[in-house]
């Protein structure tokens, strides 16, 4: 007798790749599309969990590009600032749409209604990135000429890199009635005010996120036809949900919809490829080992398994014996530069 399933691979077996494997050792990287060097630009935008990727990229070595780099500011001061968080400024892209605004913004001449929301300490903010300049800015107007100089830089990450790696991070957002513009943050939380005549809650479908990801796909590959994409979704549950409903539930949802999109992506484009960090932080065989203890943050350890599977699939040459050292341990800790997440804004609201 013979059965479909006599020939399939170990890693195709739960028995085999993930009960009978050491956590540590687990690997879910089959077959990847393609190999990164190090002369490849890499440049990163997503969720809050994409700055742990931006940044080991940066510690093993990688040509990570960084189009706002604030070199002219002290090390201490780009700290501050937020540079090097990301590729540019942009700060945390949670949504599909977000990131679509973003380049229809630099490339095809979007113009947002909104420009700039005031703080409650009189400053002002960009209503698209509320928490990159934390010591706001003094008037409107100079919050606009630092969005004109910051999509300038930004252009540079869809046009010049080789790799463009982008984490799915949520569903839920708030956006403009006028326009239909996608912001980061509610209105009210950081900054701005809300107002349910000029403001509306939205819960992205599969269906919302998958046109949304598939036309950016389409643009940037017309911009830069070299580029390859790798998607990730982000492991960090949601630190709020706005649907009547327990947090855990939105969650499910949420990262159920990006995985499902991650993955139909991965079926209409071949030079797009799918990173499972997700499955490494959240698989039932980690048992919770890679969370900090509000099982929510990923803690050095979990950053360190996720980076040792994308070195050890993903990078075409060796690195060197130190980067190489670098990646079998977590990172060390940087406490003057803590991860940057607007969501966690919502929490600082209630006791």
């Amino acid at each position: 007798m013979t059965n479909p399933y006599a020939g399939i691979k170990d890693y195709q077996l739960w028995r085999r790749s993930v009960a009978r494997v050491e956590t540590h050792l687990f690997d879910p990287v089959v077959n990847p599309r393609f190999k990164i060097d190090s002369a490849m630009k890499i440049a990163t935008a997503g969720s809050c969990f994409a700055q742990h990727i931006s940044r080991q990229m940066q510690r093993i070595g990688f040509h990570y590009l960084i189009a706002e780099s604030g070199e002219y500011l002290s090390a201490q001061e780009r700290i501050h600032r937020n540079f090097g968080v990301f590729s540019a400024r942009y700060g945390n892209l949670y949504t599909a749409r977000q990131l679509l605004q973003l380049f229809d913004e630099v490339f095809e001449g979007r113009r947002p209604l909104e420009t700039a929301w005031q703080r409650k300490d009189g400053k002002f903010v960009d209503p698209f990135r509320p928490l990159i300049e934390p010591d706001g800015y003094e008037t409107e107007e100079a919050v606009r000429e630092a969005r004109r100089a910051h999509l300038a830089a930004v252009k540079s990450v869809f046009l010049d890199p080789d790799i463009f790696i982008f984490t799915l991070g949520l569903t839920e957002a708030w956006r403009s009635r006028a326009d239909g513009s996608v912001f980061p943050l509610a209105p009210g939380v950081s900054a701005g005010s809300y107002d349910p005549e000029k403001y509306e809650f939205i819960n992205f479908t599969v269906a919302d996120v998958n046109e949304d990801m598939t036309l950016f796909l389409e643009k940037l590959k017309a911009v830069n036809p070299r580029v390859k994409v790798l998607l990730t979704v982000s492991p960090v549950p949601l630190v709020a949900t706005y649907e009547n409903r327990s947090v855990l539930v939105s969650t499910t949802y949420s990262k159920s919809v990006l995985r499902v999109v991650a993955e139909q992506m991965l079926s209409r484009f071949d030079w797009v490829d799918y990173f499972p960090s997700y499955e490494i932080i959240t698989g039932s065989n980690a048992g919770g080992l890679y969370y900090e203890d509000d099982y929510r943050e990923v803690n050095s350890i979990g950053v360190a398994h996720a980076m040792r599977c994308f070195v050890k699939n993903y990078v075409s040459r060796p690195l060197d014996e130190e980067n190489k050292a670098q990646t079998m341990l977590p990172p060390p800790e940087a406490p003057q530069r803590n991860v940057i997440c607007d969501e966690r804004e919502i929490e600082m609201m209630r006791p």
